[in-house]
């Protein structure tokens, strides 16, 4: 007897660090499935595995095993469950592959407890066949959130570490990325998969299943239908924004008319050079809107102002208000470099005489004023 309560008849399968047994409820008399804690464990485990319990007690779905009853605190640690009268997805597998009619039914039932996991903010990470349930009127259960985590949470393993069984494990998760639903969906794909072929895609050791992965795609079936095929391949994609949701796959997989679209292609950063650009583009834009409001008047002491032949004049009116005149050119005097006096249109014309020529010309002739400068030397010596 357990807890004075449930008394053990049989083991019914063995997990990483628990047993699961068939029993009894001696107080409402119905059969139960206990998953019981090994007491050689570590801390991690024990910590998992109340993890589990906890995860399991706030959800409730027809496609997800109930937990009734739970004590985490013994030594040995146990839950008590749903008890599915049935087999497991991965017996049904070693009888012969699914049929394509099989396959949709029992994956749509598999993504809608996906979904409701998802939207719960609930990650399973172990995604196999083994962890499927189906009972005898051929109701699919997902079990076994020992390695479920939360959005957001933190993790219960080193960064380093794989979480999951190798031949089910995303590539994101092989490469040790953080993971969100999409992982499910791809694990998923390859349990979908291995239904009909009957073979697991990537068989091997842990390191070369997991590795495998990350070099090539699952091989789809070519006599799949067309919809199916498609489904598959985005399920399992390298890529992860290329997979559809939980939601998604359990419409695709009832309604095969369904059109699955693609994510579209993330849009690419912006460079420093295009962000240059840009704002030189705003500058000239804010440049030109002032001067339409501004009407042609002074410039801007920070731009210098635009040079205009003098013989081309252009006025430009913005639409809706009245045409204004045409802006006269102001006349451009040049100016003398020699005196710094301003030159006249007409003396412009004129050729200019050179320095030489005046210098060589003296006073006119019957000029008095050679002849008082010399009145004005002798008078000077003679004093």
């Amino acid at each position: 007897m357990l807890a004075d309560r449930y008394r053990i008849d049989e083991l019914l399968g063995t997990g990483g660090m628990a047993d699961v047994y068939r029993a009894w409820d001696t107080r409402l008399h119905r059969s139960v499935a206990i998953k019981m804690f090994r007491p050689q464990a570590d801390d991690t485990a024990r910590c998992r595995f109340d993890k589990e319990v906890r995860t399991l007690a706030t959800l409730s779905h027809p496609g997800l095993v109930s937990v009734y009853d739970a004590d985490t605190t013994q030594p040995q640690p146990f839950a008590v469950l749903q008890l599915v009268d049935g087999q497991t997805l991965s017996s049904r597998i070693n009888e012969g592959p699914l049929s394509v009619a099989e396959v949709r039914a029992l994956g749509a039932q598999l993504a809608d407890a996906l979904g409701y996991v998802h939207d719960n903010g609930v990650i399973h990470r172990d995604v196999k066949p083994s962890n499927v349930l189906i009972d005898s009127d051929g109701t699919v259960y997902l079990s076994d959130f020992g390695l479920a985590q939360l959005s957001g949470a933190s993790r219960l393993t080193q960064a380093d570490m794989l979480v999951g069984t190798a031949a089910y494990l995303a590539p994101e998760q092989v490469r040790g990325e953080e993971v969100d639903g999409r992982a499910d969906i791809y694990a998923l794909g390859l349990v979908l998969l291995e239904c009909l072929t009957g073979e697991r895609e990537y068989p091997g050791n842990e390191i070369e299943t997991a590795v495998a992965r990350l070099h090539r795609s699952p091989t789809v079936p070519e006599d799949l239908p067309a919809d199916l095929r498609r489904l598959l391949t985005l399920m399992t994609s390298l890529t992860a924004r290329r997979r559809p949701t939980a939601g998604q796959c359990a419409e695709a997989l009832r309604c095969p008319s369904t059109q699955l679209l693609e994510p579209p292609p993330p849009a690419p950063a912006p460079t420093k050079r295009r962000s240059l650009a840009a704002a030189a583009a705003l500058v000239v834009l804010a440049g030109a809107t002032w001067l339409l409001v501004s009407g042609g008047g002074a410039q801007p002491t920070t731009t210098p102002p635009a040079a205009i032949p003098p013989s081309s004049t252009s006025a430009v009116a913005p639409v809706a208000e009245p045409p204004r005149s045409p802006v006269t050119q102001p006349q451009v005097v040049p100016v003398d470099d020699r005196t710094d006096t301003t030159v006249s249109p007409t003396q412009r014309n004129r050729p200019a005489e050179s320095t030489a020529t005046k210098s060589r010309k003296g006073p006119g002739k019957g000029s008095d004023k050679g002849k008082g400068d010399d009145r004005e030397s002798d008078k000077e010596k003679d004093d």
